[in-house]
């Protein structure tokens, strides 16, 4: 099978949507990442549910997470309020890495090669700069696993 025969349509959100925004689409979604969209409508990356946590989290907290045991309860369950007014840009790391996107005639070990060099959960699939949809590690390991 080809990875474009196993996309599926996947919400899209652009380097100026609003975090919070893309934090309710992926949690509503029960989604491990958003492709990002850059301003030619092609895929410019992935954004995973981690880096979202990563901007919401405070640093020192997450330098020493032994902190988050002392933190009130109330407290510790508004920490998504970090993203503020931020946007999808400023979740991105500022180095870039791998682009998690393959062509419709990729196999489906290619797509998993990748999803593990890169560490991303989604992968968008393409043809002619035209998106596809996309694959998760979900819907990759059920076909895989035949379930």
């Amino acid at each position: 099978m080809h990875a474009g025969a196993l996309a599926k349509d996947f919400p899209t959100v652009t380097l100026d949507t609003s975090a919070l925004e893309a934090a309710k689409l992926m949690a509503g979604n029960d989604l491990p990442g958003l492709i990002v969209l850059g301003s030619n409508g092609c895929p410019y990356t992935v954004l995973g549910g981690t880096q979202v946590l990563r901007m919401s989290v405070p640093l020192y907290i997450q330098d020493d997470p032994t902190l988050a045991g002392v933190v009130d309860e109330a407290a510790a369950d508004t920490f998504v309020a970090g993203l503020g007014n931020k946007t999808v840009r400023e979740l991105l790391p500022e180095e870039p890495f791998d682009l998690p996107v393959v062509g419709a005639r990729a196999t489906l070990l290619e797509v998993a090669a990748l999803m593990a060099r890169v560490r991303i959960p989604v992968v968008a699939v393409v043809d002619n700069d035209t998106l596809l949809g996309a694959i998760t590690v979900d819907s990759l390991l059920d076909h895989a696993l035949g379930t």
